[in-house]
């Protein structure tokens, strides 16, 4: 483990974002396991004023539990580098392109990674009729933990003109080829990839959707993933590659999809790369750090004492 050069930790979690309640079941857990590690902690929940409430409270370092807009996008991150207080996970540039769906898959089709077709267009475009062929999947392209995900499977009565209804303060939507089959997750440790986990939602959900991510028996993980050595080295490979790509500093985790029926050898596709990955009692990255043998406590001590800024 890396030696210890902070002690007073600020951890900054709920927000104002869709996934506040999830960050602060996120930031409880690692606050309390910093405090077992001896350090300070100082939990705050950060609000709009949370410039005003650094610059008071002066932490040594910020582990940044936040989840969602103004969180994971850039936009924390970038008032931490104007209040030069060092701050864990990734930096402003790759926290915002993680964020952009759309984005991500420009930047890692450039480099080579399998993406599904899609399009990014308003609410009212969608709402006008199919925006492509069925099955599709139609998500907000900036928001995380699968929130406003819709499947619309073959054989659908669903009609996009409900979209124009309902209210939502995404106006954009992306609509992207849905691609069957398994669900795969892989993280990013101390530049390393971890082990693959498969995901099986639970109780006939379709996918791992909200609930499945964080309720309790949500979801099974079956650790490490059984699937062929040839698709876990490769999913280990690219979780590494869109890391590094992105620009991500500390802990990621980069979520597939693969088709066994695809063409070949089956149809391995990129989902998203996700900078601030959960860190409740149903979270796949400490699982992942468990299973390379690192304790909870060990796992945030890590993330807080990589914390830097210019990151």
């Amino acid at each position: 483990m890396t030696d210890r050069k902070f002690n007073r930790v600020a951890v900054l979690m709920g927000g104002w974002s869709a996934e506040r309640e999830v960050s602060l079941d996120s930031g409880t857990a690692c606050a309390n396991a910093l405090e077992s590690e001896g350090y300070e902690v100082l939990r705050i929940d950060v609000d709009r004023d949370i410039a005003r409430r650094l610059s008071a409270d002066r932490p040594d370092v910020c582990f940044n539990a936040l989840h969602g807009r103004w969180g994971e996008d850039g936009c924390i991150q970038g008032i931490l580098e104007v209040l030069d207080i060092p701050y864990s996970h990734s930096g402003v540039l790759a926290s915002s392109l993680a964020m952009d769906k759309e984005r991500t898959k420009s930047v890692l089709a450039a480099i080579g990674m399998p993406v599904a077709e899609s399009r990014v267009l308003t609410r009212a475009e969608a709402a006008k009729g199919h925006p492509m062929e069925i099955p599709y999947v139609l998500k907000p392209p900036c928001e995380g933990s699968s929130v406003g995900v819709v499947i619309v499977p073959k054989g659908s009565n669903f009609d996009p003109a409900t979209l124009a209804n309902e209210g939502a303060a995404e106006d954009q939507l992306m609509a992207e080829r849905y691609i069957p089959g398994r669900e795969l997750t892989c993280a990013v440790l101390d530049g390393k990839s971890s082990a693959v986990t498969e995901i099986f939602p639970s109780g006939g959900l379709e996918f791992y959707d909200y609930e499945a991510k964080y309720a309790q028996g949500g979801s099974k993980h079956v650790l490490p993933a059984q699937i062929s050595p040839n698709l876990y080295q490769n999913i280990q490979k690219l979780t590494l590659a869109a890391h590094e790509a992105l620009g991500c500093r500390g802990v990621s985790r980069t979520d597939f999809r693969f088709d066994p029926d695809g063409a070949g050898e089956g149809e391995l596709i990129y989902l998203e790369t996700n900078t601030q990955p959960g860190m409740t009692e149903t979270s796949l990255v400490p699982e992942l750090a468990e299973y390379a043998g690192w304790t909870f406590g060990e796992l945030v001590r890590w993330i807080v004492e990589d914390a830097g800024c210019n990151r």
